[in-house]
């Protein structure tokens, strides 16, 4: 059975996992009513629809 010759360090080990965790953006689409960037499975901020219907009530400007 192999075993390790020397203790490997917090930061070494650190150092090799330290891509494993990166945090990727999120993907954002634009909504097929009003073209607003907005995340997907989420209703639309500019607009508040989701599935095309309207489930957020917003304020017009």
């Amino acid at each position: 059975m192999a075993v390790p010759k020397c203790k490997v360090s917090k930061a070494r080990r650190d150092k090799r996992r330290n891509s494993h965790w990166k945090i990727s953006i999120p993907g954002v689409v634009a909504c097929p009513k009003c073209g607003a960037p907005r995340l997907p499975h989420r209703a639309c901020k500019a607009c508040g629809t989701y599935n095309g219907r309207e489930v957020v009530a917003v304020e017009a400007k």
